[in-house]
């Protein structure tokens, strides 16, 4: 990795300078998606700072999703984030395929559950009635993105845990098997922070950004069929939408 002598004297501090540098290279081209990038022990020799200037400067780029830390393996660049459009209804797999990302699935679990209160709410069911509980974490090419927990009563499909392969598509499944279209979904989005299980689920560092979202989808009649709550990297996801303006009247 070619340097510029990092100066001392400037009021920028040093670890930006840093960052700055490696920003750079990136942008250049010189490091690629998915290829490492200098080491903490690499940039305090490069530059002769210490260690903490070193993981501030890492930790810079980290924040702002242009690199991301594997625990053990290093700090890689990321691929340009993947838009999360709410304007189109899709499963997980169908969207990685828009995308051209390879998806897959690490399931966490698979059972049948009384449903507490806030789903029971949800889904219109009393109190109690047993759902489908599914825990996967979504990853595309090879790398966690979110993990998600669905909920689908047990009534409409009760031999679901028989027929579905929890690392296929979930919609597709209740759609060809049981005819069950989802048409419409709500969805909300707000901004969180990675709690310990979650970061250990997503390989990010424990109170890293992330989106906390959560979906009630409805068939035709208007009957809400599962309830979603996700949680996703927000290193590696943005929100987007299409916002329209009504003439005056």
């Amino acid at each position: 990795m070619d340097s510029p002598s990092i100066d001392r004297q400037s009021a920028i501090p040093l670890y930006y300078q840093i960052q700055q540098f490696l920003l750079g290279q990136i942008q250049s081209g010189a490091y690629h998606t998915g290829q490492p990038i200098p080491s903490e022990p690499e940039i305090c020799t490069q530059f002769g700072v210490s260690r903490m200037t070193a993981r501030q400067a890492l930790k810079a780029l980290c924040d702002q999703g242009i690199v991301f830390s594997r625990r053990g393996k290093g700090t890689f660049v990321c691929a340009p984030k993947l838009a999360k459009d709410f304007r189109r209804v899709m499963s997980f797999t169908e969207e990685m395929g828009v995308r051209g990302s390879r998806p897959s699935t690490r399931v966490i679990s698979f059972e049948i559950v009384p449903a507490d209160s806030r789903v029971a709410e949800e889904l219109q069911l009393e109190s109690g009635a047993l759902v489908f509980s599914l825990k996967r974490v979504r990853l595309a090419d090879g790398i966690p993105l979110g993990f998600e927990h669905s909920r689908v009563p047990l009534r409409l499909c009760p031999d679901l845990q028989s027929m579905f392969d929890p690392q296929t598509s979930l919609y597709r499944t209740l759609t060809e098997r049981y005819g069950i279209q989802i048409v419409v979904t709500d969805e909300v989005a707000e901004a969180g922070l990675a709690h310990r299980e979650h970061a250990r689920l997503l390989e990010v560092p424990v109170r890293s950004p992330v989106f906390l979202l959560t979906r009630l989808s409805f068939i035709q009649s208007g009957r809400p069929v599962e309830y979603v709550t996700s949680v996703y990297r927000g290193d590696r996801y943005k929100i987007v939408n299409r916002l329209t303006v009504r003439p005056p009247a």
